[in-house]
């Protein structure tokens, strides 16, 4: 194979990256204005059953955020959990 055919396949990657990266931006702005609020995570379990946790976002990062379940416990979730909707964000 030579460079020639390899580039678009590099660039279609690149695309993906790029795509996915603009979600995440997108994710972190909708949550951005939420922080110290209190939202509702469904955490999938798979066959259409779901948990429900009432928490308070803490905190966002560059790959996580933060959650407060309670006083004292402490979970972090992954933009990627939202993109492939493990979980559901209800506000």
């Amino acid at each position: 194979m030579v460079w020639g055919e390899l580039l678009p396949r590099v660039q279609c990657i690149k695309d993906t990256l790029d795509r996915r990266e603009m979600k995440v931006e997108e994710i972190k702005k909708t949550l951005q204005p939420k922080i110290g609020k209190t939202i509702t995570i469904k955490y999938n379990l798979g066959r259409n059953k779901f948990e429900s946790y009432e928490v308070i976002l803490k905190k966002l990062y560059k790959h996580i955020f933060l959650v407060e379940l309670g006083n004292t416990y402490v979970k972090s979730f992954s933009y990627s959990d939202i993109i492939t909707k493990t979980i559901k964000i209800d506000y």
